[in-house]
């Protein structure tokens, strides 16, 4: 499992030009999940995200987390994560799980920051969205289940 988390100021997804999902001040975190990703990784991706300490203290340093800040996410569903471009130049998404495996895996992870106490917001699952983002910072971090980076 793979996540692009973004400390956000705000952020929306609207899908037909309707907006179906939006946050206040938090994350927002694109999430590819991978053939064979467990509800072992998805614990261990979101407890990593939402223990971040990338929000600033009272002296401005980076040193709380989600939690701590009482922020919000915008977990949105991004397969093309696992978009292999090392042969050629169109993305190979064999890595990437099926749509039908995929789908209860990212309603788990929904639920599961939902049970920490986290507002999360979410698009629409296998449907072309459009997301909006006011980054703040910005401060951008890569995650992975398999620790690759």
């Amino acid at each position: 499992m793979r996540a692009v988390v973004q400390r956000t100021k705000s952020s929306q997804v609207s899908v037909n030009g309707q907006v179906v999902g939006q946050a206040g001040p938090g994350l927002t975190v694109l999430l590819g999940i991978k053939r064979g990703d467990q509800t072992s990784d998805a614990e261990y991706i979101m407890d990593k995200i939402i223990n971040l300490r990338i929000f600033e203290d009272e002296e401005g340093k980076m040193n709380r987390s989600l939690l701590e800040c009482g922020g919000e996410i915008l977990l949105v569903s991004q397969f093309t994560l696992y978009g292999d471009v090392r042969k050629g130049r169109r993305p190979s998404f064999t890595d990437a799980e099926l749509p039908e495996r995929a789908e209860p895996l990212f309603a788990y992870c929904c639920q599961f920051l939902r049970d920490k106490g986290i507002r999360v917001a979410t698009g629409i699952f296998g449907e072309h969205m459009v997301v909006s983002i006011e980054n703040d910072g910005p401060c951008t971090i890569l995650l992975d289940s398999e620790r690759n980076f």
